[in-house]
């Protein structure tokens, strides 16, 4: 699913909303999420991340770093609010004057998914719509791929 809002504010913002469902269970997703060493595993345009000052590798307000995007743009972001018992996280990142801000979740499945749906998950994005919609595509490939069993 894609929806795309307009956002209030001087500079033009768009906010988008994706959502996958797939076999692999709720906590597994979760932990592909917590767990900074699998990100490239799950999302194609993520080829590395690094951490500041040492943190450790695992999702918490405050961690801040680099993603490595395509093995080429490093892009710093900051760790805003982690929800580990609702499965739910906030980050916001920057490249030059351009800042996006993500929220993610999972989500257990709904009992009209059936047998083959283990989790939902969800990211909304906020930012400049010139950046925010082109990213949306690849942002929905890796939903669909934090979700498959492999």
């Amino acid at each position: 699913m894609f929806v795309v809002q307009g956002c209030r504010g001087y500079v033009p913002a768009v906010q988008t909303t994706l959502r996958a469902s797939g076999p692999l269970p709720a906590a597994a997703a979760w932990e592909r999420y917590a767990d900074l060493d699998l990100w490239s595993h799950w999302a194609p345009q993520i080829s590395g991340v690094a951490v500041a000052g040492g943190h450790a590798r695992r999702l918490h307000p405050g961690l801040t770093g680099t993603v490595r995007a395509a093995g080429l743009v490093h892009v710093p972001f900051e760790v805003l609010a982690v929800d580990e018992a609702a499965r739910t996280w906030s980050w916001r990142v920057r490249v030059g004057p351009i800042t996006l801000h993500l929220d993610h979740g999972v989500d257990d499945p709904r009992p009209d998914d059936g047998p083959h749906v283990g989790a939902r998950t969800w990211l909304r994005t906020t930012g400049p719509g010139l950046v925010v919609l082109p990213y949306a595509p690849l942002a929905l490939v890796a939903l669909h791929s934090l979700l498959l069993e492999r």
